[in-house]
């Protein structure tokens, strides 16, 4: 397992559909991974501090792991099958829970727990940027700095 960052979300063009960038901490290969309008909201409200008047799902979620005190530890994204993602969510000593990876992200974010990819879906899925497109990456970086969360609203 390798353990990534995230990058953050940006509306894929022409197709309209938000992808979640993940980056490897200790290497040089992104993660792309297509998720829904939704948990893009999540995942950008939660990166610019945006905190809703009432509790999104993923802040629910992170209120009850709280509350049953059973502290998520880390998410997984363990398996690329079919052009779909799969991911665990490691809670507390030993459970291990089946999620999308756009949710488990989301729920990552909030808790600070760490993400981590298994070696083969980064071989299968990840690219690696070169040197001279990283100014591409920077752009993107900005162009996250200045979105909103309503942005990927439908």
């Amino acid at each position: 397992m390798r353990e990534l960052s995230v990058v953050g979300v940006r509306v894929e063009l022409p197709s309209n559909q938000p992808i979640v960038l993940l980056r490897e901490v200790d290497g040089d290969r992104y993660l792309p991974i297509w998720i829904g309008a939704v948990e893009a909201t999540a995942i950008a409200y939660e990166q610019q501090g945006v905190k809703p008047a009432r509790p999104l799902t993923h802040d629910l979620l992170r209120d009850i792991l709280a509350a049953l005190q059973a502290p998520l530890k880390a998410v997984e994204i363990t398996e690329l099958k079919e052009n779909v993602f799969y991911a665990d969510l490691l809670i507390g000593d030993n459970l291990r829970v089946s999620a999308r990876p756009s949710d488990s992200i989301a729920l990552a974010l909030r808790v600070g727990a760490p993400i981590r990819c298994a070696d083969q879906v980064l071989t299968e899925a990840g690219i690696v940027i070169p040197d001279e497109q990283e100014d591409e990456v920077e752009k993107f970086r900005e162009f996250l700095d200045q979105v909103r969360p309503e942005d990927f609203a439908g």
